[in-house]
């Protein structure tokens, strides 16, 4: 329906207009975060490397995203992913079964639409923040590496083993409690392959080993999930840039002169013939 005023003074109408426009600008709804109303999936384990690969397998079987890891204590490690339902359930019944594979799985739960306050109050919905960190990490894009031992000298042992037997890199570790602690390597895959397995003897002949994972090709969200030892991320820094830029002037080299008074002076005397 359109609808035509007709005032007096059209300045008026030109004024309302505007400032109808004002009001709108200012209440205009924010950017609706997509997780916000999306299914929640989530799938427990009893080992951070089992969660890991649980959480890979999830990624990779369906369009979810991934939220991150609850860790309650006791070894207990939770993989929570957002997206539609039908999504949802593929990514949890894939992570089901990579757990039961895993002899670590301890329960599973699919909320189809979860009540808006569990988002306010419980850690299931930070990909906003993942997503929005400007911090790069140099082991991106590498393959991944994990040996979890029951103690800490059997992890530090595993990790001095893996990193004198392969080109590999450690790039942190994680405490899940329960006496459990997990090295995280990176590099290549035949590397990390090779560095895990002498991590693995090294951690039985000094301790207990609980559970190792290799994972060839990470997927970003992983990655992102992750612990990054700090000497290993890059944040985005600005560029300085002089707003005044003025060419150098070369100065030429001073020649003293000779002093005039000094110089002699020749005279040419012309001899007259009068005829």
């Amino acid at each position: 329906m359109l609808v035509v005023c007709l005032c007096e003074n059209p300045g008026e109408f030109m004024m309302e207009t505007y400032n109808q426009r004002s009001l709108s600008t200012i209440h205009a709804p924010r950017r609706r975060d997509p997780l916000k109303d999306a299914a929640l999936g989530m799938v427990s384990t009893l080992s951070f490397p089992a969660i890991v690969g649980t959480a890979d397998m999830m990624l990779k079987s369906a369009g979810v995203h991934l939220v991150g890891y609850e860790k309650i204590g006791s070894g207990h490690c939770t993989a929570i992913v957002r997206g539609n339902i039908a999504d949802v359930r593929l990514a949890v019944e894939a992570g089901v079964q990579t757990a039961e594979q895993f002899g670590q799985l301890v329960s599973s739960l699919v909320i189809p639409r979860p009540y808006p306050n569990l988002d306010i109050v419980l850690p299931i919905n930070r990909l906003t923040q993942i997503m929005e960190d400007g911090s790069y990490s140099r082991l991106s894009n590498q393959a991944i590496g994990l040996v979890e031992t029951r103690g800490f000298p059997a992890m530090v042992g595993a990790c001095d083993a893996m990193l004198k037997s392969a080109d590999v890199h450690l790039a942190s570790y994680e405490k899940i409690g329960a006496g459990l602690c997990t090295a995280i390597i990176r590099g290549t895959v035949a590397n990390v392959a090779v560095a895990v397995e002498a991590g693995m003897y090294e951690a039985e002949r000094i301790g207990e080993l609980n559970a190792v994972m290799v994972i060839p090709r990470p997927l970003d969200e992983l990655e992102q999930t992750l612990p990054v030892a700090s000497c290993w991320v890059e944040e985005r820094q600005p560029v300085n840039i002089p707003l005044n830029i003025k060419d150098k002037i070369v100065d030429a080299e001073a020649v003293e002169l000779p002093d005039l008074a000094k110089l002699p002076v020749k005279v040419k005397e012309e001899l007259w013939s009068d005829e």
